[in-house]
């Protein structure tokens, strides 16, 4: 590892430096080279390889925005074994985030309206992006376009942990939520566990997904897309988030996985909310949007979260 980084970073030094990093699917250290300081996320597993795409290109979507600091992409590698992938970014000397909520929360808010904002002033402007580029070389998933995005999706698949993610263009939110999110987790329920009532709850729960959209305008926007605690901190003098998996979809989704795990203070969602006001029927869609954390948390670890996707799924299939 270390001769491949000195090779592909450019670099003569290549001194570690702190505890290692990481999480239950990655590891990480980071380094002291000529350039400055780097944080190496890795990982032996072939899945890894579109996850760290994922990542990269949703690091730089935020990035592109100006909104909120997320640590910036250096370099997408192969793993040295030739299986997995290495990811090398900016190292952010990172803690937790106790003292700048209300500043969080400003900044998540100017993330979802960034989209948002650039659709209203391109309303009489010839700027506008209906999805997917069609040629090859502007499809490259660097960085979020200068123009606004019109439809729902990503240019590439992201992971909300190791799971994948398809992220194929759609007109419209409810059924990309409902396509690329639910019914993918879906999917993995039957494959996994053959479990006949959460799929009969499922099926009856499609049909009332509509409800929780009526008399709702919902507009793309840029969203962090596994926006928990533990992926939240600050430096000494910002705010950061980390960790992204992003897509253009409904801004309410990203306050949905704080359900679960809190981490996120009162003084965080009022700064939040007066710069996104909620919408009504805000908190019958949280439910539903948590429904998909608890899914994919069942899908990771296990039957211990079966309880709370079903009882979401009662809720979801009596509609809003």
């Amino acid at each position: 590892m270390d001769d491949m980084l000195k090779r592909e970073l450019n670099t003569s030094r290549l001194r570690p430096f702190g505890s290692a990093g990481g999480g239950c699917i990655n590891n990480g250290s980071s380094y002291e080279v000529d350039s400055g300081r780097v944080f190496v996320k890795h990982n032996e597993k072939d899945e890894a390889v579109p996850m760290f795409v994922g990542e990269e290109a949703s690091l730089n979507a935020i990035l592109a925005t100006g909104t909120i600091r997320v640590p910036k992409p250096v370099k997408l590698l192969q793993h040295p074994d030739g299986h997995g992938g290495v990811l090398v970014m900016e190292h952010l000397d990172i803690e937790s985030c106790s003292t700048m909520q209300r500043r969080l929360g400003e900044n998540i808010a100017r993330l979802h309206r960034n989209n948002i904002d650039r659709l209203a002033s391109a309303a009489t402007a010839d700027t506008r992006v209906t999805g997917k580029p069609d040629s090859e070389e502007d499809a490259a998933p660097s960085a979020a376009p200068a123009a606004a995005v019109e439809k729902f999706g990503f240019d590439c698949v992201t992971c909300c942990g190791i799971l994948p993610q398809e992220n194929d263009w759609c007109e419209s939110w409810p059924e990309f939520y409902a396509r690329n999110r639910l019914q993918v987790q879906m999917d993995m329920v039957e494959r996994n566990y053959g479990d006949r009532e959460a799929l009969t709850l499922w099926s009856e729960a499609q049909l009332k997904l509509d409800s929780f959209f009526a008399g709702v305008d919902v507009k793309p926007s840029l969203i962090h897309g596994d926006l928990w605690g533990g992926n939240i901190g600050q430096t000494s003098s910002e705010p950061v988030v980390f960790d992204p998996a992003s897509c253009y979809g409904h801004h309410e989704f990203d306050l949905s996985i704080g359900e679960m795990f809190g981490g996120f203070r009162a003084d965080f969602h009022a700064a939040y909310h007066k710069l996104v006001p909620k919408a009504a029927g805000f908190d019958k869609r949280r439910r539903l949007y948590t429904l998909f954390h608890y899914l994919n948390h069942w899908n990771h670890f296990g039957s211990g979260y079966r309880g709370t996707s079903m009882s979401l799924l009662r809720e979801v299939a009596k509609g809003a």
